[in-house]
C-alpha cells in the first residue's frame, strides 16, 4: 500500500506540472514573451517530463536504471531554470548562470550517490538537493525585502517553509533513519511529497500571479510617465506640483516654473525621421538632467514642450538654469545615423505666486514662451512681473 501511496503522489506531480505547462504556454501568449515567464514555463516542461519519467520508472515501463536517474536529473535541472527564472523576475540577471550551475552540480552529486548503490544515501541526496534548490527559488522571490510586495514576500517565505520540509525528509535518512518519536520516517516522507505537491501549485499559480502584478504595476507607471524620455508625462508632472502649488500660499522660498519648446522641431521628424526625432527628445531630456538638482523635476508635458520645476528658486535663479540648458542645447547637436542634428530651444520662466491656479500659472509661463519664440526662438523670457500693491 505505502508503494502505491508513493506512486499516486508521482503520478499526481506529474499531471500537475502537465496541466502548469498548458497553463503557462498559453498565459501571456504572443510574439514577444517576457523572459521570466518563457524560463519558468521551460522548468514545467522539464519537471513534468521527470516525474513522467519517475512513474513509468515505477510501473515497469521505463527500467529503473534508466528513469531513477534520469528522472532526478531533469527533476533537478527543472527546479534549477525555476530558480532562474525567479531571480529573471527579480530583475537580477547575473544570478541566473550560477543557479543553473548549482543546478548541475546537483544532478553530478546525485549520481554520485546513485553509483554508490545505497538506497538510504539516494533518499538522503534527493531530498536536500531538492531542498536547498527550492531554497534558492525562495531566496529569489525574496530578494529586494523591503521593496518586494506583499505577494512576493508571502510566495518567499511559503516556498522557504516548504523547501524545509522536503530537506528535512534527507536529514531524517541521515539523522533519524527510525524516525523520532510521533514524527515517523513514513510520515515524513508523506509531509515530503505534499510539500513538493504545495511547491508545484504555489510556484506555478505564484508565477502568473506575479506577472498580472508586475503588468500591473508597468500600466501605473505608464499613467504618469513618458515612456520615451523616461519623464513624468503631463499628468506625472501636475502630480508633482501640485504640493508646491500649496506651499506657495505660505511664506517662504519661491518656487519656479520653467517651460521649454525646441524650435523647428518639424524638420527633424520630416528630414531625418521619426527616430532622430525620438533620439533628440531623449538627449535633450539628458542636458536638462546634467544641469538640474536631485530637487528638481523635469517632465514632458505634450509633444516637443517640457516642463522643469525648481523648488525653491526664484525668477532670476531660474532663469540663468533656463540659460544654462539653453546653451546646453544649442552647443550639443544630436548624432543620427544621416548626420549630426543641431537644436535649440526657447523657454518661458516663471514662479508661482499664492493666488495662482494650474491654469494661471501655466499661461503666463506659455506667454513668456511665446515671446521667446517672438523674438527670434533659441532664448529666454521672463514673465511679467505680478503687479505690486500700493
Amino acid at each position: 500500500m505505502t508503494n502505491l501511496d508513493a506512486s499516486t503522489m508521482v503520478l499526481v506531480l506529474a499531471l500537475g506540472n502537465l496541466a502548469l505547462c498548458a497553463v503557462l504556454t498559453f498565459f501571456d501568449h504572443g510574439p514577444v514573451r517576457p523572459p521570466a515567464l518563457a524560463a519558468w514555463a521551460l522548468s514545467k516542461q522539464v519537471q513534468a517530463g521527470a516525474w513522467t519519467l519517475l512513474v513509468l520508472g515505477g510501473l515497469g515501463v521505463v527500467p529503473e536504471s534508466l528513469a531513477l536517474p534520469g528522472g532526478y536529473a531533469l527533476l533537478f535541472a527543472g527546479v534549477a531554470i525555476e530558480a532562474g527564472a525567479a531571480w529573471e523576475e527579480a530583475g537580477r540577471h547575473g544570478w541566473r548562470r550560477p543557479t543553473l550551475l548549482a543546478g548541475g552540480l546537483a544532478i553530478l552529486a546525485f549520481f554520485i550517490c546513485y553509483l554508490i548503490d545505497e538506497q538510504g544515501l539516494r533518499s538522503l541526496a534527493a531530498s536536500l538537493l531538492l531542498g536547498v534548490l527550492y531554497l534558492n527559488v525562495a531566496a529569489a522571490l525574496g530578494s529586494g525585502w523591503r521593496q518586494a510586495s506583499l505577494l512576493q514576500r508571502f510566495l518567499a517565505i511559503l516556498t522557504a517553509a516548504l523547501a524545509l520540509v522536503v530537506a528535512a525528509r534527507g536529514l531524517s535518512v541521515l539523522l533519524l533513519p527510525g524516525g523520532w518519536r510521533w514524527l515517523s520516517s513514513e510520515l515524513l516522507r508523506q509531509l515530503s511529497s505534499a510539500a513538493l505537491y504545495g511547491l508545484m501549485l504555489v510556484n506555478g499559480f505564484g508565477m502568473l500571479l506575479l506577472g498580472r502584478e508586475r503588468i500591473g504595476r508597468e500600466l501605473a507607471r505608464l499613467e504618469v510617465v513618458d515612456p520615451l524620455t523616461n519623464v513624468p508625462n503631463r499628468r506625472g508632472f501636475f502630480n508633482a506640483l501640485g504640493p508646491w502649488m500649496a506651499l506657495a500660499r505660505r511664506p517662504g522660498l519661491p518656487t519656479a516654473l520653467v517651460v521649454l519648446d525646441l524650435d523647428q522641431f518639424k524638420r527633424v521628424n520630416d528630414g531625418y525621421g521619426h527616430p532622430a526625432g525620438d533620439a533628440v527628445l531623449r538627449h535633450v531630456v539628458e542636458l536638462c538632467k546634467r544641469q538640474l538638482r536631485d530637487s528638481d523635476l523635469v517632465g514632458r508635458l505634450v509633444g516637443v514642450e517640457f516642463a522643469i520645476l525648481l523648488p525653491r528658486t526664484n525668477l532670476d535663479e531660474a532663469t540663468l538654469v533656463a540659460e544654462r540648458i539653453r546653451a546646453a542645447i544649442a552647443s550639443s547637436p544630436v548624432k543620427s545615423e544621416r548626420a549630426m542634428i543641431a537644436m535649440t530651444a526657447s523657454f518661458g520662466v516663471t514662479v508661482i505666486r499664492p493666488e495662482d491656479s494650474t491654469v494661471t500659472l501655466f499661461q503666463r509661463a506659455d506667454d513668456a514662451l511665446r515671446a521667446a519664440k517672438g523674438a527670434g526662438r533659441n532664448r529666454v523670457s521672463q514673465a511679467v512681473a505680478a503687479p505690486v500693491e500700493a
